[in-house]
């Protein structure tokens, strides 16, 4: 399967794929605790993103990684680490994919689940900031075919950026005496 090397208008498509590639994984999943979390700028509404489907396979414990790893390498996947970010499993593709897919591991509440959810949430609602990173993809997106690092690296600062101002704006309104509203915006509850 060919990587997708473009960033295209928000496809509404997407979580009808995600849903294929949770249907597939389920199966070598039963009887494990887990749940499947769409994730990635294809998890947002109208942002603009490479057509790769970001999941994450969130199980409750790290001793529980182990036997998810041995699962979806029965489901063809190819474990290849955490690639360099702590607490996520990452996997190579099987032959027989549907949609092409990045697919990790994590445990619920680490950081690298934390930081996934946190980004996908905030920019569910906050159209500002959805806009602001769609800018920047489409001016790295032709580093895609050259330099796929530089593109990752090059959008990075703005993703720390993101989690960062929405983590401050939690721990102020919990400061202020509100309640995060957990939609990732920083806003209190009313």
């Amino acid at each position: 399967m060919i990587v997708p090397a473009e960033v295209i208008d928000y496809d509404p498509r997407w979580p009808l794929w995600f849903a294929e590639i949770r249907a597939r994984l389920t199966p070598y999943l039963a009887e494990l605790p887990h749940r499947i979390e769409h994730v990635g700028s294809t998890a947002v509404p109208g942002l603009a993103a490479k057509p790769i489907i970001d999941v994450d396979v969130v199980v409750p414990s790290a001793d529980l990684v182990p036997a998810a790893i041995s699962r979806l390498a029965a489901a063809g996947y190819v474990h290849e680490g955490d690639q360099g970010i702590a607490g996520r499993e990452a996997f190579a593709l099987p032959p027989n994919a549907v949609h092409y897919h990045h697919l990790y591991v994590v445990v619920d509440g680490n950081k690298a689940h934390r930081d996934h959810v946190l980004l996908r949430d905030h920019l569910r609602v906050d159209a500002a900031d959805r806009e602001r990173y769609a800018a920047r993809k489409r001016e790295l997106a032709h580093l895609l075919t050259t330099d796929r690092s530089a593109y990752v690296s090059g959008k990075g600062a703005m993703v720390e950026e993101l989690i960062a101002s929405v983590q401050l704006h939690r721990l102020l309104d919990t400061r202020a005496g509100g309640s995060p509203t957990g939609d990732g915006s920083g806003r209190t509850g009313a």
